[in-house]
C-alpha cells in the first residue's frame, strides 16, 4: 500500500477513540468504551471544519464577529415584525425567535470565554457577551416591543384562545420588561439601562476578582510550611482554603491570607450591592432581593428568612452537638490548641467521618472508574425514561478540546432528544468548578415545522486516565457527575413549545431539584450494585460499603447545613434593604446568628463568594432544592429507585415543563399534595437523622 494510501486508510478507518484499556473481567458497553478510552489527536488532515458545536463561522475566534452581526440583524427584522403583527399566539412565537436567536450566540459565547483553551476565541467571546448583552438591556426597555406585548395581554377575547404555556411565555416576557422599567418616563428608563450595563461591568469585575490569589511575602509566615504554597519570587501565592489540611498552622495561614480584604474589591461589591438596590428601587421593588424572588417557590424573602430560621431552631442542638463533637477531634489531636477557628470544621469532621466508618476514597475509586459510571447513568435514564446515551465521533473542529466526547440522548419512541458535550478532564486554565451549560434551548420552530434539539455541556474537573487505569472517580466526584447529569436531563426531557422556558430555564429554587435528586439515586446500593465494578476483578462494591458511605454525610451535617443557612441569610440581607453599615460588619452579624463560631478580624469571606453573582439574593435554593428532593426521593422513588411508571410521572409532572409552569405547582403534581415550609425544613432535618440499625445491618450482611 502506497503511503498516501495508507494515510488515507488511517484517516478514513481510525476513530477518535483508541484500543480500550484492557481488563481481565468484563467488557464495556459502548458509552463505557468511550468514557474508558484515553482519546489520540485525531487526523483531521481532509476533514472540513464544521466550527465549534457545528456552526461554521466559528471555525476562528473572528467567527463571533460574524455570528453577532447576523444574530443582531436577524433581532431588528424580527423586532419590526412583532411591532407590526395583529396580537395572538404569532406575537409569543416571534418574541420566543427573537429570544432564541440571540442566546444561541450569547450562551454559546457565555461557556467559551470560561471554557476554551485557546485566549483568541476567549476574548472574541467575551466581546460578544458585552455586546449581546447591551442589546438585551435596550430590548427590555423598548416601548414599542412591550407595546405589542402589552396588546395581546390586554385583549381578553385573544388570550382567552391561547395555550396555558403560550399565555405563561407572554406572562413571562411582560415580567421581564417589568423589572427591567418598562413603566418608567424616558429619562428613568435610559437610567435604568445604566444601571444594568453597568452591573454587567460590576458583575464581570467581581466574579474575576473572587478567583484571583492573594500573595504575601515569604518571610512573613514561617518557613517550614512554605512547601504548602504556591510561590513566587520571594512571595508565597495562595489560591484557596487548603480545608483539607492536616496541618492546623497551614488552614490558619491560608484562612486569614486568601481572605485578607482587597480594597478594590471591596469597593467593587459595595458598590455591585448600592447598583443592584438602586436599580429595583428604581422600577418598583422594595428591594433587589424583592425583584429577584418574584416567580420563585419562596416568592418573598420574608419566606425566605422564615425558612432560614425555622431550619436554624430545628437544628440548633444538633449543630451544637456537632461543633462539640468536632471540637473534641481537635482536642483529642492537637490539645496545646483546642479551640474550634472557622478553618477547622472541614477538616475535623473529614477525620470523624473516616474514624467512625473507613471511608478512604482510595477505597471506592476502583469501583468508580468514568466508563462503569457512565454506564450506570446509561442504565438508570433506561429504566426511568426509556432514554439512552450514545456516543458519537464530532467532526473536525467542532469540539474545543480533543478529550471532549460527545452524546446523543435517544428516546425509545420519540428518537434523537438531544446533545451532551462532556468536557470531564482536568486542564490548565479551565475552571475548576462543576457546571452546566445551556448552548442551546429546545423549542418547536414555526418557520420549518421542526424541533431545535437542545445542546447542552456538562464541565467536571476530573484526572485523565493512565496507561495502566481508566479514570477513577471519589465518591464525591461520582456524585457530582450524577448531580451535573442531572441537569442535563433536564434540559433534554423537556418538550417545551418555547426556548425561553427550555429545561433549567426555570425558578432558580426549583432548577436544583432534578440534580440534587440525582444525588439520591447515586448513593442508593439498588442503583450503584448495577454499575460500580472494581476495574480490575469486576467484583461489585460491597453494599456495606454503601451503607458507610451514606451514613458518613450525616455526621457533622447539621454543622454544614448551618453553614449553607449562614451563607443564604448573608446573601439575603445583602440584597434586603440598606444597612448603612459595611459588608465586614453584615457578616460578622450573621455568623454569629446562624453559624456561632467566631468572626475572624482582618477577613472578608464575602469577597469570596462568587454566587452573589448568578445567585445574588437565591444563594437559599440550594436548601429549598434539596428539601424538595429529599420529599420528591422518600415519597416516590425510595421503595424502588427503578420504577418506569414513577419516572415518567417525575419527567411528566416536573421535567417537562421547564419554566412554563408554576414551580410549586410542578412539586405539588409530583407529590399530589400542598407542601409547607415546615414540610421542607422537617425533610432536611430528618435526612440528617442516622439510620444506624439499616448501617449495623448490611455491615453484617
Amino acid at each position: 500500500m502506497s503511503a498516501c494510501k495508507h494515510l488515507l486508510y488511517i484517516v478514513k478507518h481510525r476513530g477518535i477513540w483508541p484500543s480500550i484499556w484492557r481488563r481481565n473481567v468484563t467488557t464495556w458497553s459502548p458509552v463505557g468504551a468511550a468514557f474508558n478510552a484515553k482519546p489520540h489527536r485525531r487526523l483531521e488532515l481532509f476533514e472540513k471544519n464544521v466550527g465549534l458545536f457545528g456552526v461554521p463561522e466559528l471555525s476562528s475566534p473572528a467567527g463571533f464577529e460574524v455570528t453577532t452581526k447576523r444574530a443582531l440583524k436577524d433581532t431588528q427584522e424580527l423586532v419590526d415584525k412583532v411591532c407590526s403583527s395583529p396580537p395572538g399566539a404569532v406575537t409569543v412565537e416571534t418574541f420566543d425567535q427573537l429570544s432564541d436567536g440571540l442566546c444561541k450566540v450569547a450562551d454559546l459565547a457565555d461557556f467559551v470565554k470560561v471554557a476554551h483553551p485557546d485566549p483568541s476565541f476567549r476574548e472574541a467571546a467575551e466581546k460578544t457577551c458585552i455586546e449581546i448583552g447591551t442589546v438585551v438591556e435596550k430590548l427590555n426597555t423598548n416601548v414599542d416591543l412591550c407595546r405589542s406585548l402589552k396588546n395581546l395581554l390586554d385583549n381578553k377575547e385573544v388570550l382567552a384562545q391561547l395555550d396555558p404555556e403560550t399565555r405563561k411565555v407572554a406572562e413571562l416576557f411582560m415580567f421581564d420588561f417589568a423589572i427591567s422599567g418598562i413603566h418608567l418616563d424616558e429619562k428613568l428608563r435610559k437610567e435604568a439601562v445604566k444601571l444594568h450595563v453597568k452591573l454587567l461591568d460590576l458583575n464581570n469585575e467581581f466574579l474575576m476578582g473572587s478567583h484571583l490569589p492573594n500573595r504575601i511575602a515569604k518571610s512573613a509566615i514561617p518557613e517550614h510550611i512554605h512547601c504548602h504554597f504556591a510561590t513566587e519570587g520571594s512571595f508565597i501565592q495562595i489560591g484557596g482554603l487548603h480545608a483539607e489540611s492536616s496541618n492546623d498552622l497551614v488552614r490558619e495561614v491560608a484562612y486569614r491570607i486568601f481572605l485578607y480584604p482587597n480594597a478594590d474589591l471591596m469597593e467593587c461589591l459595595e458598590e455591585l450591592l448600592k447598583c443592584r438596590n438602586k436599580l429595583a428601587k428604581l422600577v418598583g421593588y422594595e428591594s433587589y432581593a424583592h425583584r429577584a424572588l418574584q416567580g420563585t417557590m419562596a416568592k418573598t424573602p420574608e419566606t425566605v428568612m422564615n425558612f432560614l430560621q425555622l431550619l436554624t431552631d430545628k437544628l440548633s442542638e444538633r449543630t451544637a452537638i456537632d461543633f462539640e463533637m468536632i471540637k473534641d477531634m481537635k482536642t483529642k489531636l492537637n490539645p496545646r490548641n483546642a479551640e474550634l477557628m472557622p478553618w477547622d470544621p472541614p477538616y475535623f469532621s473529614g477525620v470523624l467521618r473516616a474514624e467512625r466508618f473507613n471511608i478512604e476514597p482510595s477505597l471506592y475509586s476502583p469501583y468508580f472508574s468514568l466508563g462503569s459510571c457512565m454506564e450506570g447513568l446509561n442504565s438508570l435514564f433506561t429504566q426511568l425514561y426509556g432514554v439512552s446515551l450514545m456516543s458519537e465521533h464530532p467532526s473536525a473542529g467542532e469540539v474545543w478540546n480533543d478529550d471532549v466526547r460527545k452524546l446523543a440522548v435517544v428516546h425509545e419512541t420519540e428518537g434523537l432528544l438531544g446533545y451532551i458535550y462532556c468536557d470531564f478532564f482536568h486542564r490548565a486554565n479551565k475552571p475548576h468548578q462543576d457546571c452546566h451549560f445551556t448552548i442551546r434551548g429546545g423549542r418547536q420552530c414555526q418557520e420549518s415545522g421542526q424541533y431545535q434539539l437542545p445542546v447542552v455541556v456538562l464541565m467536571l474537573s476530573l484526572p485523565h486516565p493512565t496507561k495502566s487505569a481508566p479514570t477513577l472517580l471519589t465518591p464525591s466526584m461520582m456524585e457530582n457527575l450524577f448531580h451535573e447529569m442531572g441537569h442535563a436531563m433536564h434540559s433534554m426531557l423537556g418538550r417545551t413549545r418555547y426556548q425561553h422556558i427550555t429545561g433549567t430555564r426555570c425558578a432558580t429554587d426549583f432548577a436544583e431539584v432534578p440534580s440534587i435528586l440525582m444525588e439520591y439515586f447515586a448513593t442508593d446500593y439498588r442503583v450503584v450494585n448495577q454499575f460500580a465494578r472494581h476495574y480490575q476483578t469486576g467484583q461489585p462494591l460491597p453494599q456495606s460499603m454503601v451503607a458507610r458511605l451514606c451514613e458518613s454525610k450525616k455526621v457533622c451535617g447539621a454543622a454544614d447545613t448551618q453553614l449553607q443557612i449562614f451563607y443564604s441569610a448573608l446573601d439575603q440581607i445583602y440584597h434586603g434593604k440598606p444597612q448603612n453599615r459595611s459588608t465586614t460588619d453584615i457578616l460578622k452579624d450573621m455568623q454569629q446568628k446562624f453559624y456561632g463560631l467566631p468572626y475572624t478580624p482582618n477577613t472578608a469571606w464575602q469577597l469570596r463568594f462568587s454566587h452573589l453573582i448568578g445567585y445574588g439574593a437565591k444563594y437559599y435554593s440550594y436548601l429549598m432544592s434539596r428539601a424538595v428532593a429529599s420529599m420528591v426521593w422518600k415519597q416516590c422513588f425510595v421503595q424502588d429507585p427503578l420504577n418506569r411508571d414513577m419516572g415518567e410521572r417525575y419527567r411528566r409532572e416536573m421535567l417537562a415543563h421547564g419554566g412554563g409552569k408554576e414551580p410549586m405547582l410542578m412539586v405539588e403534581g409530583m407529590l399530589q399534595r400542598q407542601p409547607t415550609i415546615e414540610d421542607f425544613v422537617d425533610a432536611l432535618v430528618t435526612d440528617l437523622n442516622p439510620d444506624f440499625e439499616t448501617f449495623i445491618m448490611d455491615s453484617t450482611s
